[in-house]
Order: C-alpha cells, then structure tokens, then sequence
C-alpha cells in the first residue's frame, strides 16, 4: 500500500506576524487564515504554514528551495515586487550558475532563506 500523497508542506515562524503576512501577500502568495495566529500561504497547489511564533535560531536556519520553470523572469518578476525596499531585511541575489542548476536567494523579513531554483535536466 502507499501513502498516496497528497501534498507536503513545511511552517515557518515570523518575527513580525503581521509583517510577514505582508510580505507574502506582496510576494504573490493566497492566505487562508487559520485560527491560534497562524496562515496557510499558498501560490497554486503549493504552500506553507506561517507561525506568529518565533525563534531567531531556528528562522535563521531555515530553508526553503522553490522550484520554478523560467528562473530568470521570475527573479526579474521578484525585483519588480520591490520587497527589498519595502522591507526591512529582506535581501534578493542575482542568479548563481552550478553544474546541477542555477538559483538565487530570498531571505524573507525574520530570516528565512529561500532558495529559488530550477534544475538542469
């Protein structure tokens, strides 16, 4: 028998619950609000959970790698967002090239590295 999955997701916290609910609606994400300070961000079939909980230890260590199809418009569709600017903290890199694919990096307004990628196949 197999588990017939259906969806994997991961929670984050936020240093500034309101702020990050910010930042992730300015990113492009849908929020369903969930009771006990919590969201469910989510673009298309894809999401996560956002915690008003937070711990710099482990937001700093956390990552997120988001696969895209057509890595450079999304990064120029990103830098038009102006998230950079809008908020504190939050960095964006130009793409890197390696050998397995090629990413670039979004740390959000508590921490969190997002790794923006797509795959040489």
């Amino acid at each position: 028998m197999s588990l017939d999955v259906k969806s994997i997701r991961t929670f984050i916290g936020a240093k500034d619950y309101k702020v990050s609910r910010e930042f992730y609606l300015d990113w492009g994400f849908k929020e369903i609000k969930i009771p006990q300070n919590m969201s469910y961000f989510f673009m298309d079939d894809f999401g996560f959970y956002l915690q008003d909980y937070y711990v710099k230890s482990w937001l700093n260590n956390s990552m997120i790698f988001l696969e895209v199809k057509q890595l450079e418009s999304s990064l120029n569709h990103i830098k038009k967002l102006d998230l950079q600017n809008k908020y504190k903290d939050v960095k964006i890199t130009e793409i890197t090239y390696n050998d397995w694919g090629n990413v670039f990096f979004l740390h959000d307004p508590s921490g969190v590295l997002w790794q923006i990628g797509e795959f040489n196949t």
